[in-house]
């Protein structure tokens, strides 16, 4: 089934063109459903997370909040959601970079040039005060581009992170679900046994980062964790002792079948 992930970008139309492609294709567009999820697992309110998110969270929120623990979570999230085989459209939280290895999964970013998106807030929210809109706009991608930077390395901006890039200050909402459609169907975004595997692997992956983290005995752990066919690779600085603990809290993960550890001096 189709597994599409697209930039969450104030004023680019982006949500216009993940409900085409979901009406297109008789798929999920997802985005909410995460949000309510990560505030269950965080044990903050949904209002906290999508603060978070968009970079307009105070001080005393941005100090509570575990920003590690809301970067696996929402890995997890977005791999389950990837993995249930149904098809999806994920609309923002990273999706676009941690399923990018994913060889069946599209990846798009909808962009417009600031002063239309600008144009577009002010319209849809039917404001005049212009420098309030685009401060709002500033914040939401100064916060999205940090949180990029962050727990990916990259800068989200950069075209070659992406599948296809689409300009909606030149090209219609329907035409950019055109595009992403004809690569939807294109061979080399087929789904195959191997780029299933390839999808499994992450998955379990981000599935045992998760539970490292919500272990207490292992919830500070600071290891990498690799996957590949069911066996689980752990990595990291610690003494045999907290290595076990690792190593214990993985192999309780539905899909493990092995685990392997290797200490780093």
């Amino acid at each position: 089934m189709p597994l599409i992930a697209i930039t969450r970008e104030m004023g680019s139309l982006g949500k216009d063109v993940a409900r085409g492609l979901g009406e297109a294709l008789g798929i999920p567009v997802v985005y909410h459903e995460v949000i309510d999820h990560l505030a269950d697992r965080m044990r903050v309110r949904k209002s906290h997370v999508i603060r978070l998110i968009d970079g307009t969270a105070g001080l005393l929120e941005r100090l509570t909040a575990d920003k590690t623990s809301l970067s696996l979570f929402t890995a997890d999230e977005i791999f389950d959601i990837a993995m249930q085989g149904r098809g999806a459209v994920i609309r923002g939280w990273g999706a676009t970079h941690l399923l990018r290895d994913v060889p069946h999964a599209v990846c798009v970013r909808v962009c417009a040039p600031f002063e239309v998106r600008k144009r577009r807030m002010m319209e849809r929210l039917a404001s005049e005060d212009e420098e309030v809109i685009a401060e709002e706009i500033r914040n939401n991608d100064e916060a999205h581009a940090a949180i990029v930077r962050r727990h990916f390395d990259l800068r989200w901006t950069d075209p070659e992170n992406y599948d296809v890039v689409l300009n909606t200050k030149r090209v219609r909402v329907d035409e950019c679900v055109e595009e992403v459609l004809s690569l939807v169907r294109a061979p080399q975004f087929a789904e195959t046994e191997g780029t299933r595997r390839t999808l499994d692997d992450l998955a379990l992956a981000a599935r045992v980062r998760a539970a490292l983290r919500r272990a207490p005995e292992t919830r500070e752990a600071r290891v990498t964790v690799n996957a590949d066919g069911g066996r689980v690779a752990l990595s990291g600085a610690g003494s045999t002792d907290e290595m076990l603990a690792f190593v214990e809290v993985a192999s309780t993960v539905p899909g493990v079948r092995d685990v392997a550890y290797r200490t780093l001096q």
